[in-house]
Formats: C-alpha cells, sequence, structure tokens
C-alpha cells in the first residue's frame, strides 16, 4: 500500500476513493476520524488519507486526481432576469429559472 495524498474532509476523501476505485485503482481512506482529536495532535496531521492498494498505480492515480481538480467550471447567465451564475449551479438563486441546455448543433 502506498499514501496517495490528503484530503480537506473525510465527505471529499471518500469521494475521491470512490472514483480512484471507479477507474480501476483500489484505494482506501485512512486516518477517517482522527479530526476529533485536532488540537492535541497538529491539524494536519489528522487529515483523513487517501491510500492505494497497489503502488504500480500511483502516477495513474494521481494525475487522475489532478484531472479532476482541473475541471473548469460552467459560467451562464439567466436568461430571465441577467444574474451570473457561476459554479456547479443549475439555476439561478436570484429568480429560480433554471439554466439553458447547450445544444450541440
Amino acid at each position: 500500500m502506498r499514501r496517495l495524498t490528503h484530503a480537506p474532509n473525510a465527505a471529499i476523501a471518500q469521494i475521491w476513493a470512490d472514483l480512484l476505485c471507479e477507474a480501476g485503482y483500489p484505494a482506501t481512506v485512512e486516518r477517517r476520524f482522527l479530526s476529533s482529536v485536532a488540537g492535541e495532535l497538529p491539524p494536519d496531521q489528522c487529515l483523513p488519507e487517501i491510500w492505494l492498494r497497489h503502488d504500480e498505480h500511483h502516477a495513474a492515480a494521481r494525475t487522475l486526481l489532478d484531472q479532476l481538480a482541473a475541471v473548469p467550471q460552467r459560467r451562464w447567465q439567466c436568461p430571465q432576469c441577467g444574474e451570473q451564475i457561476e459554479g456547479g449551479f443549475e439555476q439561478c438563486w436570484a429568480c429560480g429559472t433554471l439554466m439553458p441546455f447547450l445544444s450541440n448543433s
């Protein structure tokens, strides 16, 4: 087993581990519950870690996580009220209008 990285919290760690497993890189989340002792131990030592079962998957798994971090967020303008919407939102927070679909034509 080899440590790949640490995550900011247990939820993100589990998402990353699940994505790695789905891609064929068996991974586990370790130190999941150490956040409860932060303060007794240095906080950076209490973050959850992603560990790979097979050392030879390290480079490919690191590349996959780097690609996931670089996924651009779509920005769109609400056709109803003109509000600029950023990130992964699919509905305008000002008026509730749904994001328009992109046409592939």
